[in-house]
């Protein structure tokens, strides 16, 4: 099925410091720099493949496939950039993609998200992930965001709760993660359950939120 006349890629979302922005060619020396240093931070939670050849073979090749489903409407594959005071453009801090986009009598999708560990627990991810929620609802008129976390995987399960995603149960066996088949939780929300944005929700909340 076509996207919808609403949808566009490349777009980019801005709030404050954090730029969500699709992948560009050149930002490959950036962005293997901040894996490398992330490698064991992110390894446990690293999505692989029980199919070997379905893995991609170079950063580029991954930039082409990423930035084609941006194009087709299934996916929004977004670098999580910020702002610096030291001037310049937006550094890399991360990664955000709503994937699984499906319309009709679904209308809905699955968002996943890392974060560059020198930068987690700063607020980053539940501003990015509202804000991206926020444009999944409004610009492509989803209804359903869903979020699946590992049980182990606490910063993560932080960034739903803080956000107000429901708990919706254990899923079974059902991503492989680092090398075998992952059990995980599953939050989602409506956009019902937003008519504010989840955005203005979360940043009313902020100062009753600790930690945050």
């Amino acid at each position: 099925m076509a996207p919808p006349a609403s949808h566009r890629w490349p777009v980019t979302l801005e709030h404050g410091e954090i730029v969500l922005r699709p992948f560009r060619r050149w930002d490959q020396e950036e962005w293997m720099s901040l894996r490398a240093r992330n490698r064991d931070w992110l390894r446990r939670w690293d999505a692989t493949s029980p199919e070997p050849q379905s893995s991609l073979k170079s950063y580029l090749e991954m930039v082409r496939v990423l930035n084609r489903s941006g194009k087709d409407g299934t996916a929004l594959p977004w670098l999580i950039c910020l702002r610096t005071s030291a001037g310049g453009g937006p550094v890399i801090a991360g990664q955000l993609s709503v994937s699984s986009i499906m319309r009709g009598s679904a209308l809905s999708a699955s968002l996943g998200y890392w974060i560059d560990r020198d930068r987690a627990g700063e607020g980053i991810v539940p501003t990015a992930v509202a804000l991206a929620t926020d444009h999944c609802f409004s610009a492509l008129g989803l209804h359903r965001v869903e979020i699946n976390i590992r049980p182990e995987n606490a910063p993560s399960l932080r960034v739903v709760e803080k956000l107000g995603f429901r708990h919706e149960g254990l899923r079974r066996d059902f991503l492989h993660i680092d090398g075998d088949w992952r059990d995980h939780e599953s939050y989602a929300l409506t956009s019902d359950e937003v008519p504010e944005g989840l955005l203005a929700r979360w940043e009313r909340n902020l100062g009753r939120i600790p930690g945050q």
